[in-house]
């Protein structure tokens, strides 16, 4: 039984969006929900999320921009940057929590008690850019754990794929010019946000070091079976990861309401094997997903928990 961290709490839930808004509390109680009914659950190592430094958010983001980001998300506006990153007056410090949540499994799964994590945290990430704020996301955070197991515990090469249905372009920015990050991504193209196209390889010396699988719309279980296993992992068989970091939404869910990707719920836990059996491989087993999207909350928990089953090798 593969040892599992999870970290989920209640301060997650009080990022408060607009009514409607998809990104919304209940996706996290969805999942918890569904987690506490599984006989794995007790055994969980649970993992206190704690406010991250702004040293760590700077591994990422632009210091002007997290001043802003406090500045006007505490006064009180509405939206943060564009009109799909709904915010309240919490959100900055709840976003800092987000992100200190994929700090405190970092160290967890470093310090050898637990293998693999999930952290069901919110706001999400990938699409936050270093100076930009998009797609529900603030800070980057699977982008700042990145970092951060590069510059904690001296890391050589991170991989970070993400499965989200959207493209990572935040993610991808980031780490474009940099060969030590690994980014590969599937998602619905052409749609939001616009990148990921097979053109981008990145750049400088990070060409070849980012990987984008666009996927037409209506695709399915078998061409999203063929990236990961003709594409993905012979990529990560390449690199040879120290850690594997999973942007992990779930809104590819063939009933997920934002986009037009046919998965099952059971693909979620395909992905996550053909994972963990990269990272037995190449990252002594080391795998961290953290929550992206998601917004049809019977398939977003069903999904998580596909997951779940595998980490713990249920």
């Amino acid at each position: 039984m593969g040892r599992t961290a999870y970290c989920f709490d209640p301060l997650f839930l009080e990022h408060q969006t607009e009514w409607g808004h998809p990104e919304r509390a209940e996706r996290l109680i969805a999942i918890d929900t569904l987690l506490k009914t599984r006989p794995y659950y007790e055994d969980l190592v649970r993992v206190a999320p704690r406010r991250a430094d702004s040293k760590h958010i700077e591994l990422v983001h632009d210091p002007a921009y997290i001043k802003r980001a406090r500045e006007e998300i505490e006064r009180g506006d509405d939206y943060f940057d564009s009109m799909d990153t709904s915010v309240c007056r919490r959100s900055y410090e709840i976003a800092l929590y987000a992100a200190g949540g994929a700090l405190t499994m970092c160290d967890t799964i470093m310090e050898g008690r637990a293998d693999y994590g999930f952290c069901a945290v919110r706001p999400p990430g990938h699409h936050a850019e270093r100076d930009y704020a998009a797609g529900f996301c603030i800070f980057n955070n699977v982008a700042i754990a990145a970092r951060y197991l590069q510059t904690r515990y001296k890391l050589k090469r991170i991989a970070i794929v993400d499965w989200d249905v959207h493209h990572g372009n935040g993610t991808q920015h980031m780490f474009e010019k940099d060969p030590t990050v690994f980014y590969a991504s599937t998602h619905q193209f052409p749609y939001y946000p616009g990148t990921g196209s097979l053109m981008e390889k990145g750049k400088a010396d990070g060409e070849n070091f980012t990987l984008n699988i666009p996927m037409d719309a209506g695709s399915g279980d078998e061409e999203y079976r063929e990236a990961f296993r003709d594409r993905i992992i012979p990529a990560l068989d390449s690199f040879r990861p120290e850690f594997i970091l999973i942007s992990a939404g779930f809104d590819a869910h063939r009933n997920d309401p934002l986009a037009g990707i046919n998965l099952s719920t059971a693909m979620f836990g395909e992905f996550t094997k053909m994972l963990v059996d990269a990272a037995a491989r190449h990252s002594k087993n080391r795998v961290i997903a953290l929550l992206e999207g998601g917004y049809n909350l019977d398939a977003l928990a069903a999904s998580v928990e596909r997951m779940m089953s595998v980490f713990v090798g249920g």
